[in-house]
C-alpha cells in the first residue's frame, strides 16, 4: 500500500536542522487533518542535528536518502540530492512538494519537482538580501525556488512585495507568518516548565552572551575576526559566553584556536533546540549570523547583533531589536558594549516584538493548501496556480 491512498498527497522535503525546526509545525498540522496525506523525505544533508530536531517535535522522517558526507562540496551535494529526490518523486508521485527556505536540499528538491512537473510549495518565500554573495549560496536558491513555485508562503508583507516585483514569478502568494515562530513559542513554553539539562555550568553573576556563526561567506578571515571580537568581549570579566560550535571544521576551528581555555568562554558542541531556546531566553545578548535567530531573538525580547553585512530580514532591523554589525571586531565590541553598559540603549532593543507572526503560520499554510486543492478539483487541475 502506498503511504497515501486518499486525500491530497504532500511530500515535505528537508535536510537540515533549521528546516526540521521550521517544517515540524507544518508537518504536524498536515498530519492532524484528515484531508492530507503527508510524507516526510529527509535528504540527510545534516545528520544527527536533523534527527534530534525532528524528535523534539515528536516527528520523524518517513524516507531518508542519507546523503550526509564529511567535507561534501556543494556541487556534489546538490547533484546527489537532485537525483535522490527525483527518484523518490518518480516512485511516489505526490500532488504537491513542500520545501523550506534556501538550503541546497530545498533547491535540489524544488528542481526535481519542477522537472517532474509536480507543483511546488515554498515555505518562507520571498525573503531577499538582493546580494547573491550574501548569504551564499542561499540568496540565489531562494530566488530560483520562488521562480518555480506554485504556492509561495511569504512570512511577511515585505517578502510578499518582493515576490510581486519579480517578473519571473508565476505562482500564488500568501502571507502566513513564519513557521519558526510557531516552533519557538511552543518550545519556549515547554522549557519554561521543564528546563532542559544544559551540561554547562553558568555563573549567575555574569550576563550571558550567546554566539553562533557558520555562514560560508564568513569562513576564514571573517570567522577569525568574530572570534577576536568575542575574546575582547569576554575580557570584560562581567559576561560569560556560550558558543555552540558548528560541525563544519572551517567554522569551528577559528573559535577553538582563539577562545579555547579563556575564562568565561564555553565552547560547546551543537545543542538541541530546547537547549538553544532556553539559552536564548536567558541571554542578555545574541551575536549571530543565523537567519533563524534574527527571527527568534526579537520574539523573546533579546537584542540581536548580526554578524553579517546584509540581511534578508529587513523586518527584524525595522523592529529595532536587530542590528547589523558585520565581522569587524571593533564594531562588534562597540555595539555589544553599548548594549551591556547603557540601560536605556538596552531597553530600546530588549522588548518582545513579532515581525514574523503570531505562531499560527502552519495553520494558515494548511488552510491555503486546502483551498488550492479544492480549486484544482473544481477546475480539473487547470489554472489553479
Amino acid at each position: 500500500m502506498q503511504p497515501w491512498d486518499a486525500g491530497l498527497r504532500i511530500m515535505l522535503v528537508l535536510g537540515t536542522r533549521p528546516e526540521a525546526i521550521k517544517m515540524a509545525p507544518v508537518l504536524a498540522e498536515l498530519r492532524r487533518r484528515p484531508g492530507f496525506r503527508p510524507l516526510l523525505l529527509s535528504t540527510g544533508q545534516h545528520r544527527e542535528m536533523l534527527d534530534q530536531a525532528l524528535a523534539v517535535f515528536g516527528q520523524r522522517a518517513d524516507l531518508d536518502l542519507g546523503l550526509m558526507q564529511h567535507g561534501q562540496a556543494l556541487p556534489e551535494l546538490f547533484a546527489r540530492a537532485l537525483l535522490g529526490v527525483g527518484g523518490v518523486l518518480a516512485r511516489e508521485a505526490p500532488d504537491l512538494v513542500l520545501v523550506h527556505g534556501d538550503t541546497t536540499t530545498a533547491m535540489a528538491a524544488a528542481m526535481a519537482a519542477f522537472y517532474a512537473r509536480i507543483p511546488i510549495g515554498h515555505v518562507e518565500a520571498g525573503m531577499r538580501s538582493f546580494d547573491t554573495d550574501q548569504p551564499f549560496p542561499e540568496e540565489l536558491n531562494r530566488v530560483a525556488i520562488d521562480a518555480m513555485a506554485t504556492l509561495m508562503f511569504a512570512p511577511t508583507e515585505v517578502a510578499a512585495a518582493n515576490l510581486r516585483a519579480e517578473a519571473n514569478r508565476q505562482g500564488r502568494i500568501l502571507v502566513t507568518g513564519n513557521t519558526g515562530i510557531d516552533a519557538l513559542l511552543a518550545t519556549a513554553r515547554a522549557v519554561s516548565l521543564a528546563p532542559p539539562p544544559l551540561g554547562v555550568a553558568l555563573d549567575p553573576r555574569r550576563r550571558l552572551v550567546l554566539v553562533t556563526a557558520h555562514r560560508r561567506e564568513s569562513l576564514g578571515e571573517g570567522m577569525r575576526r568574530i572570534a577576536e571580537a568575542v575574546a575582547r568581549l569576554a575580557a570584560r570579566g562581567d559576561v560569560q559566553v556560550v558558543w555552540p560550535l558548528h560541525p563544519n571544521p572551517a567554522a569551528r576551528e577559528p573559535a577553538r584556536q582563539r577562545l579555547a581555555g579563556l575564562p568565561g568562554v564555553h565552547l560547546v558542541e551543537p545543542l538541541g533546540y530546547p537547549e538553544m531556546v532556553w539559552l536564548m531566553s536567558r541571554a542578555a545578548l545574541l551575536l549571530t549570523d543565523s537567519g533563524g535567530l534574527q527571527e527568534e531573538g526579537p520574539a523573546l525580547g533579546r537584542p540581536v547583533l548580526v554578524l553579517r553585512d546584509v540581511t534578508e530580514r529587513p523586518e527584524a532591523l525595522a523592529s529595532g531589536a536587530v542590528r547589523l554589525v558585520g565581522t569587524d571586531p571593533r564594531r562588534i565590541l562597540r555595539e555589544a558594549t553599548r548594549l551591556l553598559d547603557s540601560p536605556a540603549h538596552y531597553a530600546a532593543m530588549a522588548r518582545p516584538v513579532f515581525p514574523y507572526g503570531d505562531g499560527t503560520a502552519a495553520r494558515r499554510i494548511a488552510d491555503a493548501i486546502a483551498d488550492w486543492a479544492a480549486q484544482r478539483i473544481e477546475t480539473g487541475h487547470r489554472d489553479a496556480a
